[in-house]
Order: C-alpha cells, then structure tokens, then sequence
C-alpha cells in the first residue's frame, strides 16, 4: 500500500508553478485591437441595416468613468490595507479583487478600442452628429483606458509581498 502523499492531485511540483502571472499587454493589445475594429464596423454595418447610426450619448461614458473610480478606489483601498498596513485579507476576498481587477483590465481594453474604432468610423463624413459623436466617443475611449489602469493599480495591490513568509 503507498504511502499517502501531503500535497493534494494536482499540487504545482516546484516553486513559482501555480502562481499566477500579471495581466500580459498582448492581451490587453488583443482585446484592443479586436474592439477597435469591431467599433470601426458598428456605424457602417448599422447603417446598412437600418439607415440610422448609434449615437452615443453622455451616459456611456459618464457610466465607464463612474466604473473606473469604482476600481482606482479599490486597487487604493487594496494596496493601502496589503501594502502599507500590511494588514491580512482573506483569500475569497484577494481573489474577487484579483478577479476584478483582470475584468477591469481586459474589458476596459476592449471598451476603449470599440469607442476609438467608433470616433475613426466619423471622421471624414458630412454630418452635424460628427463633432459631437467623435467627442462623446472619445470621452468614452478614455474612460475604458481609464478602467485597464485601474484594473491594473489593483492587481498589482493584490500582488503578495515578498517578504511575506507564506509567499
């Protein structure tokens, strides 16, 4: 009969494996990029399918922006309670701001690139909606961009210190 083992089915086999890694920029780039195209195509493809385009008003970026002062106040709260009091927070609750944090990071990406692609997919046209659109768009863009900094400032305040002797 074998002898039981002391790590579980599965345990990482050495040190640093089973970590998790920071939120990559090719990622980030990807997201981006897939949503900077994607909001390229919305005017034109909603225009040809029913005559009218989008318009975005002041509640999608006013709602993005409240989002992104939501998650900077988190990653603040985080890293002032981990990093400065060096006080203890329980796992469940590390993981739900990690969680957070990454949802920030990669949806604000792509948020940010669907509004920019959105703003280019005006430029060039004779309309009285394209200043205001282009604006409202942009505003948009940079509230995501917004959120992936803020998404990042918490996952990096929910990052275990080194000299912490459980790390």
């Amino acid at each position: 009969m074998s002898q039981p083992s002391e790590e579980p089915p599965g345990a990482p086999d050495g040190p640093g494996e089973g970590r998790l890694r920071p939120t990559s920029p090719a990622g980030l780039t990807v997201c981006a990029v897939a949503g900077l195209v994607g909001g390229w195509f919305v005017r034109p493809l909603a225009v040809a399918l029913d005559g009218t385009a989008r318009v975005v008003g002041w509640t999608q970026p006013v709602a993005l922006g409240v989002v992104a002062v939501i998650v900077g106040v988190a990653a603040w709260s985080t890293w002032r309670q981990l990093q400065v009091r060096r006080e203890w927070m329980e796992p469940h609750r590390a993981l739900n701001r990690l969680a957070l944090a990454r949802a920030s990071a990669y949806v604000g990406a792509l948020v940010a690139g669907a509004y920019a692609g959105y703003a280019v997919s005006w430029l060039g046209l004779a309309s009285e909606l394209v200043g205001e659109q282009v604006t409202r768009a942009l505003v948009a863009a940079v509230a995501g961009v917004a959120m992936v900094i803020g998404g990042l400032l918490l996952e990096r305040a929910c990052r275990v210190r080194s000299d912490d002797p459980d790390a």
